[in-house]
């Protein structure tokens, strides 16, 4: 059987580290649809996995990457056509399910999102899971009552990749933004994307009272921590927080008192189980008016190969906008296997499979 090329993860003895492998469509993970990929991107997330830096994947060996966007080669749900657009992003793909960095990514129907119209493959991972995770921050936002007119809203992690595409997509809708940055040297950039004031993290008093001069109608966070801990005590009256990210860390130390004296909200934002109908609401709005208005600005395209590089630069903090990675073509006769494989009984209707499972667990 022909092969693609992928970047797969490895546990050598207690050693967590992947590389450029050659594959075939039978190494991958079981799933309705075959995706021909085109683009896939890299996220903090990705990094951890890829590094053992955090434990994230469940199952070695493993391909990694969290999202992929490509057209179907092959499907035995009739939810979809040879030929159609797709994009995954979430679910157990590059945790537990074989991900996105590789030429053909198999995966149930059910994880399968339609790439809108407006939209191009490379568009659709520039933007990936960490502009899915910023619009449904903005999204979040907007139901708890946010409004351009109610004050200033701030982003933290402002130069990272959920930072620069919500700093566009409030700016696109008239927000008045701040781009909360401990990186001096940004600040030109994070203006020319939309950020009407920067705050320096560095030298920042963030005070130790339980709440300290209201400031913000709305935050996007990607950082938490200490970070998190100071929005709360900087939020308006019925100001929202949406909570998105832990680069800054996991723990947060704060009171009560900002909940139930402002009346801050703390939202928490989770785009991995998040329900199909939400999200092909949020990407449709994503191709309208949620689109980031400099994708290619922010977006660099890199290769497999590059993949060691990028995860570096993601847990060392220099991260700046996007990594999208494109995926090698696959060959004609590789595509040829396709189709038969997927009639095979070991491939067909992953989903049915697992309802079959759990009603026999049931009984």
């Amino acid at each position: 059987m022909d092969t693609f090329r992928a970047f797969r993860v490895f546990d050598d003895g207690g050693r967590v580290q992947g590389r450029v492998v050659s594959m075939t469509l039978d190494d991958l993970s079981a799933g309705d649809v075959v995706i021909r990929a085109a683009y896939s991107s890299v996220n903090y997330k990705d990094a951890l996995a890829a590094t053992g830096a955090g434990k994230i994947i469940r199952r070695f060996p493993l391909v990694a990457g969290v999202d992929v966007a490509g057209t179907v080669a092959a499907t035995a749900d009739r939810r979809f056509r040879e030929g159609d657009g797709v994009l995954v992003t979430g679910f157990d793909l590059g945790v537990a399910h074989d991900g996105g960095y590789a030429g053909l990514v198999r995966v149930p129907a059910d994880w399968a999102v339609p790439v809108p119209d407006d939209l191009s493959l490379f568009d659709v991972m520039a933007i990936g899971t960490a502009g899915f995770t910023a619009a449904l921050a903005v999204v979040g936002l907007e139901r708890n009552g946010l409004t351009p007119s109610a004050g200033p809203v701030v982003v933290t992690g402002a130069t990272g990749g959920v930072g620069t595409l919500a700093i566009q997509m409030l700016a696109g809708l008239g927000y008045a933004v701040t781009a909360f940055t401990g990186k001096d040297g940004e600040h030109d950039f994070l203006r020319s994307i939309g950020a009407k004031e920067i705050l320096s993290r560095n030298g920042l008093q963030m005070g130790t009272r339980p709440l300290e001069k209201a400031t913000w109608a709305g935050a996007v966070d990607a950082v938490g921590g200490e970070t998190l801990a100071w929005l709360t005590r900087t939020m308006n009256y019925n100001g929202a927080i949406a909570s998105t990210g832990l680069t800054g860390g996991t723990e947060l130390h704060t009171t009560v008192m900002p909940f139930i004296l402002r009346g801050v909200k703390l939202l928490g934002i989770d785009s991995v189980m998040c329900p199909q109908a939400t999200r092909r609401q949020v990407w449709q709005r994503l191709a309208s008016d949620l689109r980031p208005a400099g994708l290619r600005q922010i977006a660099r395209e890199i290769a497999l190969e590059d993949l060691p590089d990028a995860f570096a630069t993601l847990l060392g903090g220099g991260a700046r906008g996007r990594f999208v990675v494109k995926l090698s073509r696959v060959t004609a006769a590789t595509l040829e296997t396709i189709p038969a494989t997927l009639k095979g009984s070991r491939y067909t209707s992953y989903t049915s499979t697992r309802r079959s499972r759990a009603r026999r667990s049931r009984r």
